[in-house]
């Protein structure tokens, strides 16, 4: 499973880079710097399901153009997955804290339509977190103040990994 997620991920990255130096979209000025923050809604995948329904994060981006179609973004934030019942035993299992730390590009393939692909860390914020490796591919539309996008996050890392299905809803500027 671990592979396919590092493969999926490496192919977002490679479509949106190929796919996207051949596209005339006007959304990422070339050398504009631009900020924006957002709010996510996050489906837990994979072992987290076992311990969270559910996820809600706030993340900050700044993104830079490097093309009229193509930029580079770094984001970050905080995620909350709360802790689902275990059982029926009355008892919930803790919350779990991440902020990730991401790098990544974002390739606008048509109008207002774009590939992405990010990379970076999470730190879990609990007593005895870890830090994972997080590989993120997305796809998701934006004009000049609005950015709704949808992704999928893999954390990987001390012989336990997870995932999520994110939703991200942000308001973006100029800078």
């Amino acid at each position: 499973m671990k592979k396919m997620t590092k493969l999926i991920a490496a192919a977002f990255t490679a479509a949106a880079l190929f796919i996207g130096t051949n596209v005339n979209a006007q959304t990422t000025p070339k050398s504009a710097w631009r900020f924006g923050i957002g709010l996510e809604g996050l489906a837990p995948v994979g072992d987290l399901h076992n311990v969270s329904n559910i996820g809600l994060g706030g993340t900050a981006r700044l993104q830079y153009g490097v093309a009229d179609n193509l930029a580079l973004t770094l984001t970050s934030g905080y995620y909350n997955f709360f802790g689902k019942e275990a059982g029926n035993t009355g008892i919930n299992y803790d919350d779990l804290g991440i902020v990730p730390l991401k790098a990544g590009i974002k390739a606008f393939v048509s109008q207002n339509v774009y590939l992405s692909g990010e990379v970076g860390a999470g730190f879990e914020t609990n007593e005895g977190g870890n830090t994972k490796l997080l590989a993120s591919p997305g796809i998701g539309w934006a004009n000049q103040s609005w950015d709704i996008g949808a992704r999928y996050e893999n954390f990987s890392g001390q012989n336990n990994s997870y995932g999520t299905i994110g939703l991200r809803i942000a308001y973006g500027f100029g800078l």
